[in-house]
């Protein structure tokens, strides 16, 4: 509830400031009270839907997702304005002060603000502004299929050119278009993978938000089978329950969803992958994530039916479970596939060039592939969203990884 009360705060503040430079930049007063009165909109259904909008079994209903997000795009307009009027008004007190000092009358009056910087102003912050409504209008399921093809010299002989695809952080609470969620899982199934791995949260946080979507998840397809781990939403920690035994029934719910649609669902253990005589391990741990997420993730437990010698491909929905236990560890895991961090849906990529999103303050690994001590991870950027209802610049992705046997030198 705190940072609720700070957000709406924030937007009464920024607000009042922002307010001076359409002011300022226009000669019409409607403009001006059309700011006004969409800013109260925007406010007003914010606080209605979080205080008496219902939760309907999520921890942000679709109703308040949107509140959220026209709030933070207003928030960022106002945010950008504040900027160029600070930095105006640290030159009007400055040549305030100067005319104090040294000036005819000795008296101190802040200087006219000027009208080309407030449109520059307004300009400028129409840029985010725009990109967030674009993201919630269709950045969300601007589904894009990323290739990577990784060398290995121990990989077995008959996986070399084995292609998996893995998606993340399915959210399906969020989704509000259901032929949009259709066409990309026609996507995943054109790829015509070998294996199809999920690498957690299917839901925000109630087994029910998947009913709908059920069917249409049952059909995605990989011929040597579909696998899955679970990620820190799908415990149900995030929502209030009656009473521990509703919510261990919901996560039981949750489990055989996944069996429903086709998903061998691993928790804390092992599965082989064959081709002729040659096989991958492939392990998978339940949720564990650096600070207050959640803790169950075994990795020794999910191990113990292996050898050391196979080659092994880790799922494991956090990818600070890989920098902070996995990448050390004597079983040296190949390749982990990872997601959670959705790049905080927001970021510029441009490939070869830039890479960037906030979401690099938080995870060292946070979306694409790394390698480290000659293992690699591939850290999924979501295939949906949580919060903020929409994307800009950090698609929703499907990650397409082909294995290949290094040539020898």
């Amino acid at each position: 509830m705190l940072r609720w009360i700070f957000f709406v705060i924030l937007y009464l503040i920024l607000g009042f400031y922002s307010l001076q430079a359409v002011k300022t930049a226009s000669r019409y007063p409607w403009v001006y009270y059309t700011f006004v009165a969409l800013s109260l909109l925007v406010l007003g259904n914010f606080i209605y839907q979080f205080t008496f909008g219902s939760e309907e079994g999520r921890v942000l209903s679709i109703a308040k997702s949107y509140a959220f997000g026209f709030l933070l795009t207003m928030l960022a307009f106002k945010l950008m304005t504040v900027i160029f009027l600070f930095s105006e008004d640290i030159f009007r007190f400055i040549s305030g002060a100067y005319q104090k000092l040294f000036g005819i009358e000795k008296k101190f009056t802040f200087p006219e603000r000027r009208r080309f910087l407030s449109m520059v102003a307004l300009g400028i912050a129409a840029l985010p502004f725009g990109a967030l409504l674009y993201g919630m209008y269709k950045g969300k399921y601007n589904f894009k299929v990323l290739k990577y093809t990784l060398e290995f010299d121990d990989l077995p002989n008959s996986f070399d050119g084995y292609q998996i695809t893995q998606i993340s952080d399915i959210h399906s609470g969020s989704f509000d278009d259901k032929s949009k969620i259709e066409y990309a899982i026609d996507l995943v199934n054109e790829q015509k993978s070998d294996v199809l791995f999920f690498t957690g949260d299917m839901v925000n946080n109630k087994a029910e938000e998947m009913h709908d979507w059920k069917d249409v998840f049952s059909r995605l397809e990989a011929k040597d089978g579909k696998f899955s781990v679970l990620g820190n939403h799908d415990y149900g920690d995030y929502v209030d329950w009656n009473s521990a035994e509703e919510k261990e029934e919901n996560l039981n719910d949750l489990k055989k969803l996944q069996k429903e649609i086709g998903f061998d669902l691993i928790l804390n253990d092992s599965r082989y992958l064959t081709k002729g005589a040659d096989r991958i391990a492939l392990v998978g741990v339940e949720n564990w994530g650096r600070g207050g997420f959640k803790k169950v993730g075994d990795l020794g437990l999910a191990s113990q039916k292996i050898s050391a010698d196979d080659f092994k491909i880790l799922l494991s929905h956090d990818p600070s479970h890989w920098e902070d236990k996995v990448i050390d560890d004597p079983y040296h895991y190949h390749l982990t596939l990872s997601g959670h961090t959705h790049g905080m849906q927001f970021g510029i990529e441009i490939p070869g060039w830039i890479k960037w999103s906030p979401s690099k303050w938080r995870y060292k690994y946070w979306a694409g592939v790394y390698k480290e001590l000659g293992q690699y991870i591939n850290v999924n950027r979501g295939f949906g969203y949580l919060g903020y209802p929409g994307r800009v610049g950090i698609w929703p992705e499907i990650t397409v990884i082909t294995l290949k046997k290094k040539p020898l030198a």
